[in-house]
This record gives C-alpha cells, structure tokens and sequence, in this order.
C-alpha cells in the first residue's frame, strides 16, 4: 500500500451510491467526488499553478506519453519530480500512456510485451512495457500513477475484448511487480470493452491484486451513454468499496454527475479548458458561444452565480470582444471559468450528497444546464 495514501469515506448517500469523502496524499488532503484539469504536458493551458489552486483544483493530471517524449523523464526527476518542475504542490496523477498510443492506431504495434510505436518528435521506435512505464511514472514522480493497459476501441468483437482484456490484467499484475516507490499510488485500469462479464472479469481480478485504487477505462470513446454508464456500473460493483474509484475522460455534467450516481470518486477531461479557447463557456444557464452577435453590447457578467475571477470582473461584451479578436487573455479568462464552473458543480455535489439529496440536486443541476454531453 502507498505511504500516506488513502481514501476515507464519510458519507454515502442514502438513495444512490454517491459518496462523500476525503483522498489523503503525500502533497495534502482532497474531497471527492472531484472533477480534475489536465495537464498534458506538465501545464493546464493557459492557467498558472497558482491559479488552479485558487480556483478549488485538488488534484491535477500530466501525461507520460507525452512527458516521456519531451522533456523526458530524466529531464523531470533531475528538477526534482513534477511537483518541483511544474511547481504545483498539490497531488498530481499521470496516466500510463495507454491511450495516446492507442490513439496511434496504425504506428503502434501490440504484442504480449508491450506496445512499439514510432515517436512523433523524431521517428524512432519506441517500445512501451508495462516495467518500462513503471520506470518512467517513478521518474516523473506523481503522487497517483496508472497501469499500463490496452484501450479497447468501440465496438469491438466479443473475441478481441477479452484477449486485450485479459493482457492487460497481465501487464497489470508486472507493473504491479515491477512498481517500486512506495510512496507512489498505482491505480489499476479495468477494461473489458462493452461486455458485462469482461468487466466482471477484469474487476474481480484486479481487486484480488488489492490496487491502492481502480480506473474504468475505455469509455468516452464513441459509446452511447447508456453503454458508458452500463461499463462503468459492471466495473463498479465488483470494485472495493474503501478504494477510490477513477472514471477516465469525461467532462460534461451528465457524465460527472452519472458517474457520482454510481459511485465514482474522480473524473478527468481537457473539455472544459480545450472549448474554452474556442469560445464555448459552461454557465449555470446553459451553454454560451462567446463568439455570438448578441453578446457584443452585453456588460452583464459572464455568469451571475459564479464566483471565478473572470465573472467578477469583466462582462460577456469584454469577453466577446478578446474572442473575436483571438487575444491569448480571453482563452485565459474562459478556461479560468469553465475549470471553476466544473470545480464548483463538484462541490455542490459533496454537499448534496452529506444531506442525502443527491439525486435531487443531479436532477435541477441537468435541468438547468441541459443533459448534454459535449459542444
């Protein structure tokens, strides 16, 4: 078990299975459920450290994929691991790299070993283990790291799914083994495609190799809703219930709040901070397109419930205006508010659910904003 790493729930909601608690790391304690800003390569666009903190992140996201491609790993542990790097000293998780290269679809190769893919930056082939990806998570030096595992695509045959399902228990269990640093927290990722006894299958499997935490991985990747909750829920029951439960990739209010419905502790998505700089802001009254006609003479705020820096200080016309005219400080100003419009929902969520109303207040929150997934 990771050295100062656990979850403690203090309430559960009486009619879902949303949960209250608190994630104790080595870089400080965090309420959960919560929603976390990704940051790709070692920097949430546009925003600063200090400006995370101040908008109520918790933990933040880097990428190994990208991480170990430039600078590298070596060049980040010399500085001192992320936290020193990036000079973020809250918790900080990376991912294992399995969907970036899974995203390569036809430069990657997999075999039982690994996975091999041409490196972007500068053409060679690089070879991805389920022990070289320990080694590079440990160099880069997170509070919270993943497994290495397949990505299974949608959809996918029943025959395929339970081959990449079962070599990614395998590869779970060598990372398990080859994992190191004790005060590091490895996650395993439970896969299993759209098929109930896979994810059965893989739940029960990992949860027999007493992971400090399990992800759901493989969803959000082209998937009705419903499939992505049905996934989620046959990972879900089988999964411990004092371990923290990670939910890969989703960013809109229906998935976060679905996700909490059934038991999910942390979510994460570049959503909010990537249509951010296009212009797509998420209020408490729906969506807003910046870019739109009507709001160059509105000096209203951007969102009159919202207590971000941007929406106390500049108007919906200011804001259109540095969108129109594509200025940097405007792609600052919308991702300060999304990412504290996701933050905030999170907290009203903890509260809701340690008044046993969550259900209630999913329900007004959808309402409201409307049950959409994306923009």
């Amino acid at each position: 078990m990771a050295k100062g790493f656990y979850l403690e729930i203090k309430h559960i909601d009486k009619d879902t299975g949303a949960r209250y608690g608190v994630l104790h790391t080595p870089h400080g304690d965090v309420e959960v459920p919560m929603f976390m800003p990704v940051g790709t390569e070692a920097t949430v666009k546009c925003l600063s450290p200090e400006e995370l903190k101040s908008l109520g992140v918790g933990v933040i996201l880097a990428n190994t994929y990208h991480l170990h491609l430039h600078p590298g790993e070596q060049t980040v542990h010399k500085a001192g691991g992320l936290h020193k790097f990036m000079n973020y000293p809250g918790p900080i998780l990376t991912d294992s790299g399995g969907f970036q290269v899974f995203s390569l679809k036809s430069l990657r190769k997999i075999t039982e070993e690994g996975v091999s893919f041409r490196n972007d930056f500068n053409g060679d082939e690089e070879l991805f283990t389920p022990e070289s990806v320990m080694k590079i998570e440990e160099a880069l030096g997170a509070d919270i790291i993943m497994s290495f595992d397949e990505c299974i695509p949608y959809p996918a045959d029943h025959g395929y799914a339970e081959d990449s399902t079962l070599r990614t228990i395998r590869w779970a269990e060598r990372g398990l083994k080859a994992h190191a640093k004790g005060e590091q927290a490895l996650f395993a990722i439970v896969q299993g495609g759209a098929f109930r006894d896979l994810r059965e299958m893989c739940a029960k499997k990992l949860a027999a190799m007493d992971f400090p935490g399990y992800s759901i991985g493989g969803t959000s990747i082209g998937e009705p809703k419903d499939v992505c909750f049905r996934m989620v829920e046959d990972a879900v029951r089988y999964l411990p219930s004092d371990k923290p439960r990670y939910l890969m990739g989703v960013g809109s209010l229906d998935y976060l709040l679905g996700g909490v419905e059934r038991g999910v502790d942390m979510f994460d998505c570049v959503l909010p901070t990537r249509i951010a700089r296009h212009g797509a802001l998420m209020t408490s009254q729906g969506r807003v397109n910046i870019k739109g006609a009507q709001y160059k003479d509105d000096f209203a705020p951007l969102d009159p419930e919202c207590d971000c820096y941007t929406c106390k200080n500049y108007s919906r016309a200011y804001l259109h205006h540095l969108q129109m005219r594509g200025e940097e400080f405007g792609k600052r100003l919308n991702s300060i508010h999304n990412i504290r419009f996701l933050v905030r929902v999170m907290e009203e969520a903890r509260l809701a659910i340690q008044e046993d109303r969550f259900s209630a207040f999913k329900d007004e929150v959808l309402a409201k904003y409307g049950d959409e997934r994306g923009f």
